[in-house]
C-alpha cells in the first residue's frame, strides 16, 4: 500500500501571521512527486505538550511524519523536547553533534549553541555530505528546521528514502465554467471511481476558466479516463492538455 505522511508546522510566528509558511506546500509537492500521499497538515504553537500530543498522534496515524520549526538555540525552540516526550524518552546531548558544533564555532561555542546538539534519546542521525548537520529521526518522525532554505536542503538530502509508486497527473484547461463542467466530471467519476479528479476555477486568467486535474497511480487507467473526459467535453471548450 502507498505510504502516507503527516506534516506538523511548529511556530507561534505562523499562527500570528508574522511569517508565511513555505515548507508545507513545498513538501506536499515533493512527496506527491515521490508517490507519498500527505493526509494532514497541522499548525501548532511552540508548546511542548501540544508538540508531543501531535507527534504521538501523527506517528500512529501516518507512515512518515515531518516537523518544521522549533529546532534552534532560543527559548522557544522546543520541538526536540516535544518529540522526545511523545516517544517517552529524555533529551540528551549527542556527542557527534557536540563535536560538529565545536568544529564549526571553534572557541566561540556557547551554551545556547549546544542546545542544537540535543536530540531525543535513541534518535537516529541521518548524515549526508550535502548538509552540515544531520537530520534527526525519532521513530518515524523526521525533525526539520523552519528556515525554508535549510528545510529544502535537508529534505533534498533524504528525499529518496520516500520514493514510492508514482502518482501520475494530467491537467485539462477548459473555457467553460464549473456549472456546465460539473455534469461531465460527475459522469466521469461514476465511470472511473478510482480516479482522483479536481476542479479549480480561475477568475482572472483570460486563457481558461477551469483547470481540471486527473490523477492515478495507474498510467493506462489515467489515459483512458482522460480520453473519456475529452470525448465528453464540447470540442471547442478544451484550451489545452498538459
Amino acid at each position: 500500500m502507498p505510504r502516507t505522511a503527516g506534516i506538523i508546522l511548529v511556530g507561534n510566528e505562523i499562527l500570528s501571521g508574522k511569517v508565511i509558511d513555505a515548507n508545507a506546500s513545498y513538501l506536499c509537492r515533493e512527496l506527491r512527486a515521490l508517490g507519498v500521499e500527505v493526509r494532514r497538515i497541522s499548525v501548532i504553537p511552540d508548546e511542548v505538550d501540544l508538540i508531543a500530543a501531535e507527534a504521538r498522534r501523527f506517528g500512529t496515524d501516518y507512515d512518515v511524519v515531518f516537523t518544521s520549526g522549533g529546532v534552534g538555540p532560543t527559548h522557544d525552540d522546543v520541538t526536540i523536547e516535544g518529540v522526545a516526550r511523545a516517544a517517552g524518552v529524555r533529551v540528551i546531548r549527542h556527542p557527534a553533534l557536540v563535536a560538529l558544533l565545536e568544529g564549526f564555532y571553534k572557541g566561540a561555542l556557547t551554551e545556547a549553541h549546544l542546545k542544537m546538539a540535543e536530540v531525543p534519546d535513541g534518535a537516529e542521525l541521518l548524515v549526508d555530505e550535502s548538509v552540515r548537520f544531520p537530520t534527526i529521526l525519532m521513530g518515524n518522525v523526521y525533525v526539520l528546521p523552519g528556515v525554508p532554505e535549510i528545510f529544502r536542503r535537508k529534505f533534498d538530502a533524504i528525499r529518496e528514502r520516500f520514493r514510492d509508486q508514482p502518482i501520475f497527473l494530467k491537467n485539462v484547461f477548459v473555457s467553460i465554467g464549473e456549472g456546465i463542467l460539473a455534469d461531465h466530471l460527475n459522469a466521469l467519476v461514476r465511470e472511473y471511481p478510482d480516479l482522483l479528479c479536481g476542479s479549480y476555477p480561475e477568475f482572472s486568467n483570460p486563457e481558461y476558466k477551469v483547470k481540471v486535474t486527473l490523477e492515478s497511480r495507474d498510467l493506462a487507467f489515467l489515459d483512458m479516463a482522460l480520453a473519456e473526459l475529452l470525448k465528453r467535453l464540447p470540442a471547442d471548450s478544451v484550451v489545452r492538455v498538459a
